[in-house]
């Protein structure tokens, strides 16, 4: 067995000890392709499919912008489908188990795939498709729940490790956090859990118990646009600028980066001007 790094060297049939095709343009894989260890077709924007009963140690898909669908019969240890927001549809048969699938924002996923065997890790984040877990779900490590639409987990996932976004976190945080208070993300001195507590609070809570720092005021079509500041100790302040919908005069704040002076500025930034001087829209909305 050999090690293949072009897809012109792939041959139908075959087994390999791994393939690494990372961002070439290949676009179909030949069928009856085996490979012992790792399938690596990362970031080939140009495949659009795979061959049914593709069996791989681990299969490395993140990337793969144009696949629309994945192969029946597919079998690995891990499989990787970061940023594949074209899937939406799981084989009828496949099977990973043993280590870990990751869905990372793959959007068009509603659930986790029927035949999922045991695995140590399931990493759903930004997965918002994702309302609920099947019971009988079995992962031995953890989780990543961050970005999903869950609000609780299968009773056979009891005990399993919770992430958000890759940060550690309890159920309270992951699943109820209107039970999160500002002062309680203040205090936080875990930077990392401290932006995950802001995340889930909302800013727009946050910023309204915070006490923030008002940096600048002006007017604009909807109203009053406030820039705000919040100091986090040990990490980079928060800046936001509340503004005002002109049509529905509903009150929301944007982050933006900590560095901005005035709301002009920022709202300029929001549109994509670092000069505020060249932004100047007819009206803001």
């Amino acid at each position: 067995m050999k090690a293949v790094t072009s897809p012109a060297a792939l041959r139908p049939g075959e087994t390999y000890r791994s393939v690494d095709l990372t961002a070439s343009d290949v676009d179909e894989l030949p069928p009856g392709l085996t490979v012992r260890y790792a399938l690596t077709l990362r970031d080939c924007v140009r495949l659009e499919r795979l061959p049914d009963g593709l069996r791989a140690g681990s299969i490395d898909l993140s990337g793969c912008t144009s696949l629309e669908r994945l192969p029946e019969g597919l079998a690995t240890s891990f499989l990787d489908l970061t940023g594949c927001g074209q899937l939406e549809e799981w084989p009828a048969t496949g099977e990973v188990s043993v280590g870990r699938l990751r869905m990372r924002d793959c959007i068009g996923f509603r659930s986790v795939p029927p035949w999922l065997g045991t695995v140590a890790q399931l990493d759903l984040a930004g997965c918002v498709g994702i309302r609920e877990l099947p019971e009988g779900l079995r992962v031995t490590s953890w989780v990543d729940v961050g970005g999903t639409n869950l609000t609780e987990l299968p009773a056979s996932l009891t005990g399993v490790g919770l992430r958000w976004r890759g940060v550690a976190v309890d159920e309270r945080i992951a699943f109820r956090p209107e039970e999160i208070t500002a002062a309680e993300a203040l205090a936080e001195p875990n930077a990392e859990l401290r932006r995950v507590k802001m995340e889930r609070i909302g800013f727009d809570r946050f910023v309204a118990e915070a006490d923030p720092t008002v940096l600048d005021a002006d007017t604009d079509p909807g109203g009053e646009r406030k820039l705000l500041r919040v100091d986090l100790e040990g990490d980079e302040p928060l800046v936001v600028v509340a503004v005002s919908c002109p049509s529905t005069g509903g009150r929301y704040v944007l982050r933006v980066p900590p560095n901005m002076k005035t709301c002009r500025q920022a709202i300029a930034w929001t549109a994509g001007f670092d000069d505020p001087s060249q932004y100047a829209p007819l009206v803001e909305t």
